[in-house]
């Protein structure tokens, strides 16, 4: 298996650590986004939308969509619950992370961090929903120690992707308790240590 991904993409890192988790061997090929290395020809060939991270199976066939990867990896492991309402849960924050939580937390942490820019000078709109976001999952870690049943699951795996380096974005995670301790636990599960400082 190859994956083609970008190693400051936490949508290309969810993909590395399902793999590693699940001791599934493959080739990562870096493929730097800021260079443009995902536009060439030769990767759009691959993948016409143009994105990482990309997997080519060990078949030949290509799968996009950091979410989707990680599904279909997991299938039949620990990280998908069996129940099928606790499985449904787990789509249920698949889904809320692509469309409420990567595009503001992710996205103010990609401006500052590689744009470049000041937090104070991020869109007000942006940092309002990336902390709903992180209180969100604030008040949903209050109740219990993973985000569905009392395991890690690709719920917690998609999640902590950007949460873990929402500061990089200026945001505040002192002030979201329960995360904190959230993300100690799922990178503990996962085998993955801390962030590497910035």
């Amino acid at each position: 298996m190859k994956i083609y991904g970008d190693s400051i993409s936490g949508n290309c890192l969810k993909v590395r650590w399902t793999a590693d988790y699940l001791k599934r061997s493959y080739e990562w090929i870096e493929t730097d986004i800021l260079k443009g290395e995902s536009r060439t020809p030769a990767f759009l060939a691959l993948n016409p939308a143009g994105q990482v991270p990309l997997v080519i199976l060990d078949d030949g066939r290509p799968l996009a969509q950091s979410n989707a990867i990680i599904l279909h990896l997991a299938e039949g492991s620990d990280l998908i619950p069996t129940d099928s309402y606790e499985r449904a849960r787990m789509f249920e924050w698949l889904f809320w992370e692509q469309y409420s939580h990567e595009p503001y937390v992710a996205v103010a942490r990609f401006q500052v961090r590689y744009l470049g820019k000041s937090p104070s000078d991020l869109e007000p709109r942006l940092v309002e929903r990336g902390n709903g976001a992180l209180a969100r999952l604030d008040a949903a870690l209050s109740e219990a120690p993973f985000l569905v049943g009392r395991a890690a699951s690709l719920a917690d795996v998609s999640l902590v992707a950007y949460t873990r380096v929402a500061p990089e974005g200026g945001f505040d995670l002192a002030a979201f308790p329960n995360v904190v301790a959230w993300i100690a636990r799922v990178e503990a599960a996962l085998g993955i240590g801390p962030a590497p400082a910035t």
